[in-house]
């Protein structure tokens, strides 16, 4: 085994490549914990597979975006979004991205390091709903701050 497919096996975090059109070519163990999917599951599958479908249109536009200018702002910014799992359940991850670009500069896929984010996202939820409260009990309008 090389050691690009020891790191590849052995990382904590998902590891996920998609070609220019959002075909899922490269999936680790960690992506298989993630999603639940196992990676015969996953190869040459869409990001559909983890992409809710309520965000779609809206990932979509960005992943097209990203295909034409060859640039991202989630290369060295993490990008926090929901996901499904195949059980269906939801998932906050966290990620960020790379491009491989071919020699005319011209994107020819995508790859991502991805992590479980639910237990930040879900700490700062009940917190969002202890500020709301505790506003309201001061008589502030939610939101706002005096």
């Amino acid at each position: 085994m090389t050691l690009s497919e020891r790191i590849l096996e052995h990382a904590a975090d998902a590891i996920v490549v998609a070609s220019s059109d959002g075909t899922i070519t490269l999936w680790n163990p960690a992506a298989e914990r993630l999603f639940g999917f196992a990676a015969g599951e996953a190869i040459g599958k869409s990001l559909d597979l983890i992409v809710p479908e309520r965000y779609r249109a809206r990932h979509w536009a960005g992943y097209k975006e990203v295909m034409r200018t060859g640039t991202t702002h989630y290369g060295t910014q993490v990008l926090r979004v929901p996901a499904i799992r195949k059980d269906g359940s939801q998932v906050s991850i966290a990620f960020t991205v790379g491009l491989l670009k071919a020699s005319d500069g011209r994107v020819e896929a995508i790859f991502t390091f991805l992590r479980d984010d639910s237990d930040r996202w879900n700490t700062e939820r009940a917190l969002r709903q202890k500020v709301a409260e505790l506003e309201k009990a001061a008589g502030a309008e939610p939101g706002t701050r005096t």
